[in-house]
């Protein structure tokens, strides 16, 4: 049996030695590839990494060194320039220190004798500022000759440490603040061992192949101008086509559902953020501007938007479910370290929906959300799981509404016969939800949609409808998003894919090549009778070679390539060239505008 390095109680992990301190007993944590064994062996793998940095950098200073999704960092000082070679002799370094066999030994102080202790190291005395003050005690890890205000958890030796990467090195602000001094930052991952770090090495080198941000350059889907800003997209013609076929089937699916098309304002006044509760507990994330001596808030979620169109009319209980969607550009207050192409932005649209219910039809409602989310994921070929989010401590509204909410939340996917985990603490402010967590085709998982039950908003804004009995009554409001917001959603479609995008939603499906000008006539009949059945074509009649411009076509990763010659011409034929089934056939004109025509109406949602 593999070594216990660690128990998981009161849904927490410990290492053995704050277990064994604390008189902890609970569900044993073994040395492997599970969640909690990674998160204890990289914070552990951090800490060597540090310790291999202060050997070879002796006058290194240290911040903070977290575990994080793509594994772990360190943010340190230091006074000369580290770049992408050096992580070798690090990584060299890391590997002779483990081998050592060192000790983990954990120890406390109080916090004026840690103050005493790292009083010449600003950055420890900046950690030890951001320590809430607790029992007045401070944790320390100590390994060799390295040791680091920390809380753990940690592994009890290094030599378990035998399989781990260093991936990257970036620059990062001080605490986030982009104000504050940049520090240096390396990453890096570890595994239980050496095949899962091997496939994991793999799985990174694909991932830089469909990076979509390379990919979408590559495409002309999208791109980025630091004169109009950062983490402000720009669409060009391709990636807009490409949102346009999602947004059209989505739109179809939504109209078939019961939803109603809104529209509410980019900006509000700052009053009614202040009776959501997003300018108290979100305003940090908000971009704010005064008009007329009056604050206005630029909306960063739609909802308050949708609770106006709820109110504009005397509801009845005849009217619920009301269901609304909107796709609404929303604008959020991102630090410049955290943007990353499409997938991390500040301004992004949300394929948004609010339902307004009795609490009697949350069940169903959640249940056909779920239905409808299903019915996406498995049309893109995505795996999912779900993942009930709780109150957190940032939150509005009493235990007792929370709880309804959340018992909503977990029966419906009881009823759905869908297993799922429980992040306590991660709800919305307003509301418990459920997350939508997909896996692409490399086994990266992503963050997608959510499901949120809100009790607090409709009594924030005093929502009513009048029931059977005449009396007035308050809704419950359903927040809800499933791709989550187009750019994310087409980037993780863009890696996913890695740019080989389904045929419904390709922003160009054919590619007509006329092999010279005397065919090109034909191929703008052909080019228009596609159009108008749905279908983008372009027509690649460049003075280039005939070969030259298929390759170019390939590299465009166009689905069905339409190559138009003499025979073609006076036949009314088309040779096709399927790029996705590798197949090559001669269709007549009129068939091959029934099968594209099919081809696009083969999945709805």
């Amino acid at each position: 049996m593999s070594v216990i390095i660690g128990i998981k109680a009161n849904n927490a992990i410990y290492d053995t030695q704050s277990a064994e301190e604390l008189g902890l007993k609970g569900e044993p944590i073994y040395f492997d590839n599970s969640e909690e064994s990674l998160a204890i062996m990289r914070h552990t793998c951090a800490h060597l990494m540090a310790e291999a940095i202060k050997t070879l950098y002796p006058e290194a200073q240290f911040f903070v060194g977290p575990v994080v999704e793509e594994g772990f960092y360190y943010d340190f000082r230091i006074h000369q320039k580290i770049s992408e070679e050096d992580l070798v002799a690090i990584e060299s370094k890391m590997k002779e220190i483990a081998k050592k066999g060192e000790k983990i030994i954990k120890y406390h102080l109080k916090r004026e004798e840690a103050i005493i202790k790292f009083q010449n190291d600003d950055l420890k005395q900046a950690v030890i500022r951001k320590i809430p003050l607790g029992d007045g005690t401070l944790s320390i890890y100590s390994q060799g000759d390295f040791e680091d205000l920390c809380r753990g958890p940690h592994l009890p030796t290094l030599k378990l440490l035998n399989a781990f990467k260093l991936t990257k090195i970036a620059g990062a602000y001080l605490g986030g603040d982009e104000k504050a001094e940049m520090l240096t930052r390396i990453y890096g991952i570890a595994f239980a061992n050496k095949e899962s770090l091997s496939q994991y090495l793999r799985q990174l080198e694909e991932a830089k192949k469909r990076d979509h941000r390379k990919v979408g350059m590559e495409m002309e889907l999208f791109t980025f101008d630091e004169e109009i800003g950062a983490g402000l997209p720009i669409w060009l013609p391709k990636g807009a086509r490409l949102r346009r076929n999602l947004e059209n089937l989505l739109t179809q699916a939504l109209i078939e559902r019961g939803y109603e098309p809104v529209r509410g304002p980019e900006i509000l006044k700052s009053a009614v953020w202040k009776t959501s509760g997003h300018y108290a507990n979100y305003g940090e994330n908000m971009y704010f501007t005064t008009i007329d001596e009056v604050e206005y808030g630029i909306k960063p979620m739609n909802c308050v938007g949708h609770i106006k169109v709820y109110q504009s009319a005397l509801r009845s209980y005849r009217e619920l479910p009301l269901r609304f969607y909107e796709y609404g550009v929303v604008h959020r207050h991102e630090k410049s370290g955290v943007l990353h192409g499409l997938l991390r932005v500040r301004e992004f649209t949300q394929d948004d929906a609010h339902i307004f219910c009795r609490p009697s039809q949350i069940a169903s409602e959640v249940e056909n959300i779920i239905d409808f989310t299903q019915k996406i994921m498995n049309a893109f070929g995505f795996s999912y799981e779900m993942e009930i989010s709780t109150k957190p401590e940032k939150s509005i509204g009493s235990d007792a509404v929370w709880e309804q909410a959340t018992e909503a939340l977990k029966g419906a996917l009881n009823r759905c016969g869908i297993s799922y985990k429980i992040d306590e603490g991660g709800g919305a402010f307003y509301g418990p939800k459920i997350d939508i967590k997909i896996t692409d085709a490399i086994g990266r998982k992503w963050q997608c949609g959510t499901v949120q039950i809100d009790m607090n908003l409709p009594e924030r804004f005093d929502l009513t409808y009048t029931d059977e009995n005449n009396t007035a009554q308050q809704p419950v409001m359903i927040h809800r998003a499933i791709l989550g917001s187009f750019e994310r959603f087409v980037a993780i479609l863009t890696e996913h894919f890695g740019g080989e995008f389904p045929f419904f939603v390709a922003p160009t499906q054919v590619i007509i090549i006329p092999i010279n000008e005397a065919q090109n006539a034909y191929a703008k009949e052909l080019h228009n009778a596609l159009l108008k059945v749905g279908v983008y074509a372009e027509i690649e009649e460049k003075s280039e070679t005939l070969n030259k411009r298929i390759r170019n076509a390939e590299k465009q990763r166009v689905p069905i390539i339409a190559v138009l010659g003499a025979k073609e011409m006076e036949e009314r034929k088309v040779a096709v060239r399927n790029r996705r089934t590798k197949e090559q056939s001669d269709v007549s004109f009129d068939d091959f505008i029934q099968f594209n025509k099919e081809k696009m109406r083969e999945v709805s949602f």
